[in-house]
């Protein structure tokens, strides 16, 4: 099999395949074509903690048994992975077949990823498993299937031993989207570092350093893939960590903190928000002088009514967050584990012993008095990381939801009061949902002027946005950060260089920000929807139902955990909406 890695030494002139070689490719035997397809769910799964709230995608293009092409999505904004895997493949892609870790997905307004294939000549797809989430569920395959292409579903369509290993592997890549599908809950992760004794710590507290530094270099890999670190007020009080992924990458994880009396110390580095985004989540009405305080940080404080792992399982699903790493005690970690949250868990064992009665154990008390209670792991994994043991299990298995495919049709005849099309809200954010093009965060290049008002293609909405904010202000610091705004891969990237920028260096924001942020946003919009005919249509097409930009944490541009946001997103959508639609019925 070609290494991925020498993609980029292929002559366009190899494409030149006669008509046996193209038949070789048919006649590829399960077992290889299993390690095509698990080689797709290992490209995925380098988007990693990068994509969420989308899947880790990925598209392997091979003639037989050679990788021609591949791809990944990289983040939000970015090229879908089909189109990334034949832009490599360039002519080798006629007559091939690509292999895809999971089912194409339909995420801005047109059908990209299965044009891509169709237009590159593929011949046949062979899927790991359907698309996790229902609205695009049996779409993609539909689509490939009726522009003539072959489509093989593993376990429908193909299915044998070698296949098996293959299937996990696509099933793990997405393991997060899966369980969030499945449960409603974003993917969470508990992990600890315990002696061969089962302390986290020693009795006087002391923790540092219970594993060794390889396994404290795969802890920072596990933040990197996650969206948010959740830790309990014990561990900020005695161990005031940074939580920070420092793996030198674009995404940075969240930081969560759970304190139900807000008996925090004052200064913390959580609280130090420059680098790192940080949310503390307590109990409604606790310490208002220190969530007063806590704020003028710039730390986000979230009240709950009642501060227990469900509900602060349902905000983080609110937020959009796949996948949660828990770096927490004993005192927290068994109300998570009690309350069904907690899918899988990472051990790091070091052989040493420590000892004490009353040192912290990593779980605390579950209620369980017979040996026979004690919960068994799934899929246990054994490795050693330096002179330390990882196991690693599931404590619910991987959810695959591809057996069950419920169409439109098959809905309503169960239930004909249910009807997907049928609504007065059309609610949408950065997701991977039926109308995530309305998200300022899609991926449809804008022309709009610079900073000197030179017209210039931006590659989304956000990026316009974000360096309009620096804009007008003639210093080189300034003038760096629209630069650095503007070559930022994805509109996440974007937003994190604005924001951080604006927090750290406020005196770099135009100073009628406030007054034209909206005027700016709009006009980006305007570009966006009147360049692009299918998002013009698919925003059209919903007259008459008010647009809802669903973000819980946005109370400007979005509508807010509960509805006390603004939604001035929305509201631009629909103002645009009533615009485009006036010149369509003038122009008849």
């Amino acid at each position: 099999m070609a290494s991925i890695l020498s993609l980029g030494t292929l002559s366009p002139v190899a494409s030149l395949f006669d008509h046996t070689k193209a038949c070789s490719s048919r006649s590829t035997t399960h077992s290889q074509e299993a390690a095509l397809l698990k080689r797709a769910a290992e490209v995925a799964d380098m988007s990693a903690g990068l994509t969420a709230p989308h899947p880790n995608f990925g598209c392997v293009i091979a003639r037989g048994t050679d990788v021609v092409g591949h791809g990944f999505l990289y983040a939000q904004g970015t090229k879908c992975a089909e189109l990334q895997a034949v832009e490599t493949a360039r002519e080798l892609s006629r007559g091939a077949t690509a292999y895809l870790n999971m089912e194409s997905g339909d995420c801005y307004g047109d059908l990209t990823p299965v044009s891509s294939l169709v237009q590159a000549g593929i011949s046949r797809v062979v899927m790991g498993i359907r698309h996790p989430l229902r609205h695009l569920r049996g779409k993609g395959i539909q689509a490939l299937r009726s522009e003539g292409i072959h489509v093989d579903v593993i376990g429908e369509d193909l299915w044998s031993k070698a296949f098996q290993e293959a299937l996990k592997s696509c099933l793990v890549v997405n393991e997060p989207l899966l369980y969030r599908a499945a449960y409603g809950v974003p993917f969470s992760v508990l992990k600890f570092a315990m002696t061969l004794d089962g302390k986290i710590a020693a009795s006087s507290g002391h923790a540092s350093w219970v594993s060794s530094k390889s396994s404290r270099d795969r802890v920072l890999e596990l933040r990197g893939r996650s969206d948010a670190i959740i830790v309990g007020g014990n561990t900020v009080r005695r161990d005031d960590p940074r939580l920070t992924a420092r793996h030198g990458g674009g995404h940075v994880p969240v930081r969560i903190v759970l304190s139900q009396a807000l008996d925090l110390p004052e200064e913390r580095k959580l609280w130090n928000v420059f680098d790192a985004y940080t949310i503390v989540g307590t109990q409604r009405g606790a310490c208002k002088d220190m969530q007063k305080k806590l704020a003028s940080k710039g730390v986000e404080v979230v009240e709950f009514d009642f501060l227990n792992p469900k509900d602060v399982m349902e905000y983080c699903y609110d937020r959009g967050y796949l996948s949660l790493l828990w770096e927490c005690g004993g005192y927290l970690s068994a109300p998570a584990i009690r309350s069904g949250v907690i899918h899988k868990l990472f051990a790091f064992v070091a052989p040493k012993i420590i000892g004490g009665v009353n040192a912290p154990s990593p779980v605390g008390e579950l209620g369980n008095v017979e040996m026979k209670q004690a919960i068994d792991l799934i899929d246990v994994s054994y490795e050693q990381i330096g002179p330390d043991i990882l196991v690693s299990g599931y404590i619910k298995p991987i959810p695959d939801l591809s057996p069950v495919i419920p169409s439109v049709d098959e809905t309503s005849a169960l239930d004909p009061t249910i009807s997907p099309y049928d609504t007065d809200i059309i609610f949408f954010y950065k997701t991977w949902d039926q109308y995530g093009v309305f998200s300022n965060f899609s991926p449809h290049p804008v022309p709009m002027p610079d900073e000197n008002g030179d017209y210039i293609t931006w590659p989304s909405v956000e990026h316009y946005y974000q360096a309009s904010k620096f804009m007008t202000v003639d210093t080189p610091l300034a003038k760096e950060l629209v630069q650095q705004i503007m070559i930022a891969k994805s509109p996440e990237e974007a937003a994190r260089v604005g924001r951080k920028s604006q927090r750290q260096h406020p005196e770099l924001v135009r100073p009628d920000w406030e007054s034209v942020k909206i005027d700016i946003m709009y006009s980006a919009l305007k570009c966006k929807f009147s360049m692009y005919p299918s998002l013009n249509s698919m925003l059209r097409s919903t007259a008459g139902s008010i647009l809802v930009e669903a973000s819980p944490h946005d109370l400007f541009w979005g509508g807010g955990r509960e509805g006390e946001g603004l939604n001035y997103l929305g509201r631009l959508l629909m103002k645009l909406r009533a615009e485009l639609t006036e010149e369509t019925s003038t122009s008849i």
